[in-house]
C-alpha cells in the first residue's frame, strides 16, 4: 500500500469539511491535489463509515460522461450506491475542470444537494477552472491553492529528523544547508521528491513540464506559437527575480505587448510564475511600475534556465527560492519587493498589516557588511522586522535591529 505522507493543507481544509459549501483544491498538475484528497477521507473514515465516502476521477471517461449529463444524474448514481443513512455523506472529485460546464454543475449540485452531500473537488489547471468557473460560484466556494512542499513538508517527505523550529546548533545548520540545497534543486514536487535516483527526478521533472506545454498551453490555452511561448519561458527563467520589461520582451520575441501579456497571464494562473509588484508608500519617490518575476517552483526554472540539474546554487535561486517560501506562508498579494526611482533596492517586504513590514534582503554569502537599504527602510517605516537570509553566515550585522537568519528559521518567526 502507498504510503501517504501528510502536508499541512489537510489541516486547513477539514476545518470546512462539513460547511456544506464546495471546497475547492486547485494548483498545478503532480502537485499532490489527489494526495490531499485521500488524506482528507482518511480523516473523515475515522468517524464516518467508509460507503459514505464516494471518490470520483473525472479522467475516467466514463465518470466524465456520467458527470456531464448533469448533477441530477450523479445525485441518482450516489442513491444507487450503499450508504449509511444515520451519516454525512461526502463527494470528492478529482479533476472538475475536465467538465463541459465544471461551474453549472456544480452550482445545481450544491444548490440541490448540499444538505445530503458534501462536495470536495480539485482541479489541474487555475487557467481552465477560472475560464470556465463563473460569477454563479460566489459565495458557495472555499478555495484553496496546493502548491509544492515547503521545507518542513519535504524533510518530512524525506524522513529526515530535523525539527526546524528548534535548531541551535551551528553543526546542525550546516547539516540542514545541504538538504536545503537539494530541495532548491531538485524541484518540490511531492513525486520528484520522493525519487531517490537523481536522473529519474530530472526526467520527471522534464515530464512535467513538457506536460504542461502538450496539455494546459496547447489544449486549454490554445496557444498556436508554441515556440514564441517556449522562448518567452526560457527568457523568464534567465531573468528570474528582476524587473520584467513588457516592451522589452515583446522586441525579443516579435510579438505584440498583448500577446507577451496574455502569455504571462496564463504563465501566473498556472502556477508556473508569478509577477510581484512594488511596495510603496509615497508614489513621486517610491514608485517602480515594473513587476519583477519569479517561479513557483525553483526547480523548474533550474530546468529550463540550465536545461538539467545543477550541483551548486547562486544567489538568483536562493533569491527564487526565498520567494516560493514566503509565498507558502503568506497571501502573495502581501509580498512585494522594495525599489525606489533613485535605485535603493529591498528584495522582499511583506506586509503583515498597514504599519507592520517585514523586510528580507537575500545575501548568498554574509561576511557582516553593513546593508544602508534595510536601514533606509527601517527608518522610513518604523515598524519593520527586518532580516538578512544567507546560506553562509560569517557574522552578524553591526546593526543591532537586523537579524541575519537561515532560510529555514523563517518557520521560528511570528505569524
Amino acid at each position: 500500500m502507498e504510503k501517504l505522507y501528510d502536508r499541512k493543507i489537510v489541516k486547513n481544509v477539514f476545518k470546512y469539511i462539513d460547511s456544506k459549501k464546495i471546497v475547492v483544491i486547485h494548483g498545478s498538475r503532480q502537485v499532490g491535489k489527489t494526495t490531499i484528497m485521500k488524506l482528507l477521507m482518511n480523516k473523515l473514515e475515522k468517524n464516518i463509515p467508509k460507503e459514505n465516502i464516494v471518490y470520483f476521477d473525472l479522467e475516467d471517461f466514463v465518470l466524465l460522461d456520467l458527470f456531464n449529463r448533469g448533477a441530477g444524474e450523479v445525485f441518482d448514481y450516489l442513491n444507487g450506491l450503499k450508504f449509511n443513512k444515520n451519516f454525512s455523506r461526502y463527494m470528492f472529485v478529482d479533476e472538475i475542470q475536465y467538465l463541459d460546464n465544471p461551474s453549472g454543475f456544480l452550482k445545481l449540485f450544491n444548490d440541490r444537494y448540499k444538505e445530503q452531500i458534501q462536495m470536495v473537488v480539485s482541479g489541474s489547471s487555475s487557467f481552465r477552472i477560472k475560464s470556465k468557473f463563473k460569477d454563479s460560484l460566489v459565495g458557495r466556494t472555499v478555495d484553496f491553492e496546493v502548491f509544492g512542499l515547503d521545507f518542513e513538508e519535504y524533510l518530512e517527505f524525506k524522513e529526515l529528523p530535523f525539527n526546524l523550529r528548534h535548531i541551535r546548533s551551528d553543526i546542525m545548520h550546516k547539516e540542514i544547508s545541504q538538504h536545503f540545497s537539494d530541495y532548491i534543486i531538485h524541484s518540490a514536487y511531492p513525486g520528484v521528491v520522493l525519487e531517490k535516483n537523481l536522473e529519474k527526478k530530472e526526467k520527471y521533472l522534464k515530464q512535467i513540464i513538457s506536460t504542461y506545454i502538450k496539455k494546459d498551453i496547447k489544449d486549454i490555452a490554445h496557444i498556436k506559437n508554441i515556440t514564441k511561448f517556449n522562448n518567452l519561458l526560457r527568457i523568464l527563467s534567465e531573468r528570474s527575480c528582476n524587473l520584467l520589461n513588457i516592451l522589452e520582451l515583446s522586441n525579443i520575441l516579435g510579438i505584440t505587448r498583448g500577446t507577451v501579456q496574455e502569455y504571462l497571464l496564463i504563465l501566473e494562473n498556472t502556477y508556473i510564475i508569478k509577477l510581484l509588484t512594488p511596495f510603496f508608500r509615497k508614489i513621486k519617490t517610491e514608485l517602480v511600475k515594473m513587476p519583477k518575476n519569479f517561479f513557483e517552483d525553483t526547480g523548474i526554472m533550474i530546468l529550463l534556465n540550465y536545461l538539467g540539474f545543477i550541483k551548486k546554487i547562486n544567489s538568483q535561486i536562493l533569491e527564487n527560492a526565498f520567494y516560493t517560501m514566503l509565498r507558502k506562508k503568506n497571501p502573495v498579494e502581501n509580498i512585494h519587493y522594495w525599489r525606489t526611482l533613485s535605485g535603493q533596492e529591498i528584495d522582499f517586504v511583506v506586509e503583515k498589516g498597514k504599519t507592520n513590514f517585514l523586510a528580507f534582503e537575500i545575501k548568498l554569502n554574509y561576511t557582516g557588511q553593513s546593508l544602508n537599504n534595510l536601514r533606509t527602510f527601517t527608518e522610513k517605516y518604523k515598524k519593520v522586522s527586518s532580516y538578512i537570509i544567507t546560506l553562509q553566515k560569517a557574522k552578524e550585522s553591526k546593526n543591532n535591529n537586523v537579524k541575519v537568519i537561515y532560510p529555514w528559521e523563517i518557520y521560528n518567526l511570528p505569524e
